[in-house]
């Protein structure tokens, strides 16, 4: 099971050593790999156990395309493929092979809309 954590802040700069210290308390979480990412409103971070996608690419924090939206997740999403596919014929391009990734496309379709199950993909499971 992978660790994921992370801070927010409006008003100023999140607190990175927070995260840091987090990640160190994390470490058997995931054991494979590990990552931070880090702008002027948050700090995410994510300790990787490898399951699906085992390359670099598969690597979280995750990003979509040109790197506006980013997440970690720890979970499985079984459909991940369907979701994937359809979204691909939206436009999207995937750089991994993961079902993490799914979720920045989803968002970025769906926006606010995302939990729920749009119309356009016949059995959407999160």
């Amino acid at each position: 099971m992978c660790g994921i954590t992370g801070t927010v802040s409006w008003n100023g700069l999140p607190e990175s050593s927070i995260v840091d210290e987090m990640m160190l308390v994390l470490n058997h979480r995931g054991p494979d790999d590990s990552g931070v990412y880090r702008d002027s409103n948050a700090v995410l971070g994510h300790k990787r156990l490898s399951i699906i996608d085992l390359s670099p690419a598969g690597r979280q924090p995750m990003s979509n395309e040109d790197e506006t939206l980013w997440s970690v997740f720890n979970g499985e999403i079984y459909n991940f493929m369907e979701i994937r596919n359809n979204l691909e014929g939206r436009g999207h391009k995937f750089k991994s092979k993961t079902d993490s990734e799914v979720l920045v496309h989803l968002y970025e379709e769906y926006k606010e809309k995302m939990p729920r199950k749009p119309e356009k993909i016949s059995s959407f499971y999160l």
